[in-house]
């Protein structure tokens, strides 16, 4: 790869019409297909099983599909040795194949950059999942929730994954083991535990009499309220989810939440939106965890677009991770302030039912720590100063009592504080315009005219007895 595609395939890519007539639409768009399965029966495409044993496996088959230079080849054959590749057809399909950074081709085709690790500082558990461990398979961190690794297998291996770990290990996931009994066990033991995520690998793709084991008995256990259900299915392989029986069981156990991962508008087709509408109808919540990456959703474009799709489904976000820095990951990585930037044109500026939580999954298993713009911009014994998503900024008196800070003659912020000025309000503001034209309005509606026909109103646009108290920043 030159110094140039380098450059290109980690910069941010802005959701919008793509090169080569791939054309990206408002999701969820149309069924997509690869000419290689152009001619599949649409019995077999919507079947999981075939799917699955079609799935892209190796480099062998990636070289026939996509282009490849010689160089990137031989880096990418020896990454098949430390982690997996599956890319079921119906997930390959969504990627534009002539272009070397497209977003869902970066979250499933091997890359050359995996082999790169510039800061030295990846690593195999991140989140040092294993050290809070009691029992194999069970992760116990926060006090009322545990997090059970049920399988290693899923339905697409994506290459930012935090439990690579997990799944390098090779068989002995089918049959209900001893593990999987003790895992429930804690459990039942630990009553402070409300909250159960059954993650893996994906627990989706478990043998239902397995999925069964673990839905029946935590669902049994009185102090569970909610069991989370961990899965990229709805986005990697929903034809799984077009097995009624297997809504069923999910729905079965009463306690059941779905918390699924979008990454990109592209993943919200119309067969990601029948299967989240199955799961809805059944009684099951869906909420949305997103991972924010370098190259694949690092626009604030694409994360409005994202979110508003998700909206269209009826999927809740719920999270926006910064990607953990795990093996082979750390060219996704952004820095913090990227998300910061994401989450400032997100606040406000659409529905607050969009609006997802950014976290840092801390090192040193300290858990998920919540980062936001800050709207907190100064304080006083009498009064906050806040900040809106316009840049507006407002004193807040939080307690009904007498003012204690003695008045002083002065400006700004300050002002603010002092309770001089109640609003520091942004020039050209739309909303303020509006307003404006609504006294105007009104004011022509309500006032009598002269003989001219002309209403009488104070001209200035704004009652007077609050124009004192909205001052106009200049400059903004």
């Amino acid at each position: 790869m030159s110094e140039s595609e380098e450059r290109t395939g980690i910069e941010p890519q802005p959701y919008k019409e793509a090169a080569c007539g791939f054309d990206e639409e408002e999701p969820p768009g149309k069924p997509r297909r690869h000419p290689l399965w152009r001619d599949v029966p649409d019995r077999n495409w919507d079947d999981w099983r075939w799917q699955s044993q079609n799935a892209i496996r190796s480099v062998r088959q990636l070289r026939g599909l996509l282009p490849f230079t010689p160089e990137e080849l031989e880096a990418i054959g020896s990454l098949e040795t430390e982690y997996k590749t599956a890319i079921p057809p119906y997930f390959f399909s969504l990627m534009n194949p002539d272009d070397p950074n497209d977003p869902i081709r970066l979250q499933s085709v091997p890359s050359p950059l995996e082999q790169q690790n510039p800061s030295g500082y990846e690593l195999e558990d991140p989140l040092e999942e294993d050290k809070d461990s009691p029992v194999p398979g069970l992760t116990h961190r926060y006090p009322d929730r545990a997090l059970l690794v049920t399988t290693h297998v899923c339905t697409m291996y994506c290459r930012f994954c935090t439990r690579k770990r997990a799944t390098m290990v090779r068989g002995g996931w089918d049959a209900i083991s001893r593990n999987d009994e003790r895992m429930v066990e804690y459990v039942r033991d630990h009553s402070e535990i409300r909250d159960v995520i059954v993650s893996g690998g994906d627990p989706l793709t478990l043998p239902a009499s397995k999925l069964k084991f673990f839905l029946d008995n935590l669902a049994s256990i009185p102090h569970v309220d909610v069991i989370r259900i961990g899965t990229r299915v709805p986005v990697t392989l929903p034809q799984k989810l077009y097995d009624e029986n297997l809504i069923d069981l999910l729905a079965s156990a009463g306690k059941v939440w779905i918390q699924t991962h979008f990454n990109h508008p592209r993943e919200i087709t119309p067969e990601a939106a029948r299967v989240c509408l199955a799961l809805l109808k059944a009684g099951m919540p869906v909420n949305n965890h997103t991972v924010l990456m370098k190259g694949v959703n690092d626009s604030l474009e694409t994360m409005r677009s994202l979110m508003r799709g998700l909206l269209r489904i009826k999927v809740r976000p719920y999270y926006i991770f910064h990607c953990d820095p795990v093996i082979g990951a750390g060219h996704f990585r952004t820095s913090v302030w990227k998300g910061l930037e994401i989450m400032e044109g997100l606040r406000g500026h659409m529905s607050g039912l969009g609006i997802p939580t950014y976290v840092v999954d801390s090192p040193h298993g300290g858990g998920k720590i919540p980062l936001m713009p800050n709207y907190l911009v100064s304080a006083s014994d009498d009064a906050v100063v806040l900040r809106n998503y316009e840049g507006m900024l407002v004193r807040y008196q939080a307690e009904d009592k007498p003012q204690v800070v003695q008045p002083t003659r002065t400006r700004g912020v300050s002002a603010l504080l002092q309770g001089s000025k109640s609003a520091l309000i942004p020039q050209n503001s739309e909303r303020m315009a509006r307003r404006e034209l609504n006294v105007l309005t009104n004011a022509e509606l309500s006032e009598p005219a002269d003989t001219n026909g002309h209403h009488e109103h104070n001209g200035n646009g704004c009652h007077e007895e609050g124009a004192q108290e909205l001052v106009p920043l200049r400059g903004m």
